[in-house]
């Protein structure tokens, strides 16, 4: 088979002659004409499919209307947002371009998030506030009850403030404890996890340690803006004030604020100087209860010393001499040693009269053997006569074996004036295709066996038919194959 070849025109050397670039190489242009171009944008949009494999990288979406846009936030930047990603949330992204060469496209990586607007803060707020409330976090079950008396008191807020100020007077001056302070910060980048770490740290200190377990937490701040007093809202805050075994006051912004951690907590306090006042009684008023109490207890105790010393005056009236008492003492001490004689000597009688009883029954050794032995040689008769019965019927049943299986034995077929053949080798000859012409059989009689050779004459005249109709053929064949 022939091919044509064809030169190429003068176009075509100019064409290969071109330079090229790799796949990577041409990835890497692109790569730096994105970042280069777009090194700082700031992005609006609302959030669809965030999720975060093992690496601990989130992933997500931003789109609008018509377009979408992929957008990744590495760990150690999604570890210190002050927003945290969630679906449908309309926010603004900050951030640079760049590209994946992998799946050839373009992405956003986000180096921080903010809400777009006081609007969708509310609506992050509240779908987040449904959600917990379903898995039960808000239930009132859950509430403990928050001590009357507190020995020592956890104070989870900024170290620095009037805050801190104002629990620490109040308390001083209604009822002095001992006060714990953990110091975090309670608003931006971070704060949400002091927050919830301080929460987490006084529930881990040991009842017999170094440091004294509170028996009372309170988490304040003093009041701001929505987005000030976020950090109260993030759900790390939320779990861990519901997980909290030592009951919990939430003291946030002012008496018209209203954060997540109110409904997580044992009891909500309007201010931060409410939840002090909540915590300790006042030491007056504990006073003067104490002094009520103590009248009405003594009060009580006289009443009770009168009426036991008028009852032990009408007891004394009714009790009998110690001379009198002590004759019906002799006397019920006498009646019961003669009713005991009496019980005794009856228990005995029965004893010896169920002793005669049983020694009447009792066979003597020399009975028992004999007893013993009488039964042994009857058993021994059975055991005789049941092995001649069973030797003689199995004998039986062995010459009838013996008899069938001679009436059937293939010497009786030749006594009634058949024929084995058989070859050389001695395997049955049954059919006449199976015995070529000149071969050598043997023909085993009733009496004897002879040699003979098949077909002596065949190269001189064809062999013969046989007569037989195909009917006695079929029955010969019949015959033949059950005989062998």
């Amino acid at each position: 088979m022939r091919h044509n070849l064809q030169m190429p025109n003068d176009a075509t050397p100019a064409a290969t002659n071109a330079p090229y670039l790799t796949v990577e190489e041409l990835s890497q242009a692109v790569k730096r004409t994105v970042e280069t171009a777009f090194d700082y944008v700031r992005v609006r949009g609302e959030i669809s499919q965030p999720r975060t494999p093992a690496s601990g990288h989130i992933y997500l979406t931003l789109k609008d209307d018509r377009n979408a846009l992929s957008a990744v936030i590495w760990k150690g930047t999604a570890q210190r947002l002050s927003v945290q990603p969630e679906e449908g949330l309309d926010v603004i992204c900050t951030g640079k371009m760049t590209t994946f060469g992998g799946q050839s496209r373009y992405q956003l990586v986000v180096n921080d998030i903010e809400v777009a607007g006081e609007g969708a803060l509310l609506k992050q707020l509240e779908d987040r506030r449904r959600r917990l409330a379903e898995e039960g976090l808000f239930d009132n079950a859950r509430k403990q009850q928050i001590p009357a008396m507190p020995a020592t008191i956890g104070v989870v807020t900024s170290p620095t403030g009037a805050v801190i100020r104002d629990i620490l007077h109040r308390i001083s001056e209604r009822f002095p404890t001992h006060i714990l302070v953990w110091g975090v910060n309670v608003q931006g980048v971070g704060s949400a996890d002091q927050i919830a770490a301080a929460i987490n740290g006084f529930n881990a200190l040991p009842d017999d340690g170094p440091v004294p377990r509170p028996d009372l937490l309170i988490v304040a701040r003093g009041g701001g803006s929505l987005e000030d007093l976020w950090s109260f809202n993030e759900e790390i805050v939320v779990r861990a004030a519901a997980a909290s075994s030592i009951p919990l006051i939430s003291a946030v912004g002012h008496e018209t604020d209203t954060t997540l951690i109110d409904f997580a907590a044992d009891l909500r306090a309007p201010t931060p100087t409410a939840a002090a006042e909540f915590a300790t009684p006042v030491s007056a008023e504990l006073q003067a209860r104490l002094s009520e109490t103590d009248a009405r207890l003594r009060r009580a105790v006289n009443n009770r010393l009168v009426t036991a010393e008028q009852a032990m005056k009408a007891a004394e009236r009714g009790l009998l001499h110690p001379d009198d008492h002590i004759g019906r003492l002799s006397q019920s001490v006498d009646l019961a040693a003669t009713r005991m004689d009496t019980s005794i000597y009856r228990r005995l009688d029965r004893l010896q009269l169920r002793l005669a009883a049983v020694t009447d029954r009792l066979v003597s050794p020399e009975q028992q053997v004999t007893a013993v032995a009488q039964t042994v040689s009857l058993l021994e008769r059975r055991l005789d006569h049941s092995l001649s019965a069973l030797i003689e019927r199995a004998g039986n049943r062995l010459t009838q074996t013996e008899r069938l299986l001679e009436a059937n034995s293939y010497q009786r077929v030749l006594d009634r004036g058949f024929a084995l053949v058989t070859d050389e080798a001695g395997k049955a000859v049954k059919t006449s295709a199976s015995a070529p012409q000149q071969s050598r059989v043997v023909i085993r009689f009733a009496d004897d066996e002879r040699l003979a050779q098949l077909d002596p004459d065949a190269a001189l005249s064809p062999p013969r038919k046989a007569r037989t109709s195909q009917k006695q053929a079929s029955s010969s064949a019949t015959t033949q194959e059950e005989l062998f």
